[in-house]
């Protein structure tokens, strides 16, 4: 998305977002969570969702909306990708001297595309089936989010894969994304310059496991493969957690959790 309509699209959800606080706000756990847990906003759990509640008031969300903004809108967010991507970039190339079958394994949203249009456009909630127009003010379905637009790349994920390449440093994305969206993926993955890697590692749409289940047991099988991964990329810890990587990096996503 060029600057200009990026800013656009900030300002104006910065404007609807004033508007929200003065309304009831409801469904704010869907608001923090793309892939909901089982716990939903309508209804109470039975334990507290996180170990820290201490039942004290937590921080309004029609502010916190506006720090995402502030973070995102305004070169916080982009600086502090570029900086993870800078120190992983290193890394890699430090240690493609090395012998072996090496591999670099990305996650691919918040990691390698960014979603930022349908996140404005959902108030940063999250919708998972509906209509993705685009139009201001109507909400965007993330499955037509990703057969209908062409995501934009995070530039220095981009240019840490064709670092990868250049190395000979194999190439491996593993997301939660279904496998009935494989052709929309890999259309937009070559679309805006990811070309080359050595396998795209989608979910089935009947696997129940968690994120950090199915990431690290498709990273157990690179590494059963003879590879060993030298660095693995993503936004949320369960990208991250459960081993079978030399390094992890953590990119910033304050938008929402996948535990």
């Amino acid at each position: 998305m060029p600057d200009t309509i990026m800013l656009a699209h900030c300002l104006q959800n910065r404007a609807l977002t004033i508007w929200a606080k003065l309304i009831p706000i409801v469904a704010v756990a869907s608001a923090l969570i793309v892939t909901p847990s089982v716990t939903r906003a309508d209804e109470c759990p039975t334990t507290p969702n996180l170990s820290s509640s201490d039942g004290s008031q937590p921080a309004n969300l029609g502010v916190l909306k506006l720090q995402l903004l502030d973070y995102k809108c305004f070169g916080a967010y982009d600086r502090d990708v570029a900086n993870v991507l800078a120190e992983a970039k290193a890394y890699l190339e430090y240690r493609a001297a090395g012998v072996g079958k090496l591999a670099l394994v990305l996650d691919i949203d918040e990691t390698s595309l960014s979603n930022l249009p349908a996140l404005l456009a959902d108030d940063f909630g999250f919708f998972r089936g509906g209509s993705c127009t685009l139009v201001p003010g109507e909400p965007c379905g993330f499955d037509r989010w990703i057969a209908d637009h062409t995501a934009e790349p995070i530039l220095p994920t981009l240019d840490l894969f064709n670092a990868a390449k250049a190395k000979r440093v194999a190439v491996f994305f593993i997301s939660t994304r279904r496998e009935d969206q494989r052709a929309a993926t890999v259309n937009n993955l070559r679309a805006v310059g990811y070309e080359g890697w050595a396998d795209l590692i989608l979910k089935q749409p009947g696997d129940k496991s968690s994120a950090q289940e199915f990431k690290t047991a498709r990273r157990k099988q690179i590494e059963s493969s003879g590879f060993t991964i030298i660095a693995n990329v993503g936004d949320q810890y369960s990208d991250l957690r459960g081993g079978h990587a030399e390094r992890v990096f953590k990119m910033p996503n304050p938008f929402y959790f996948v535990p």
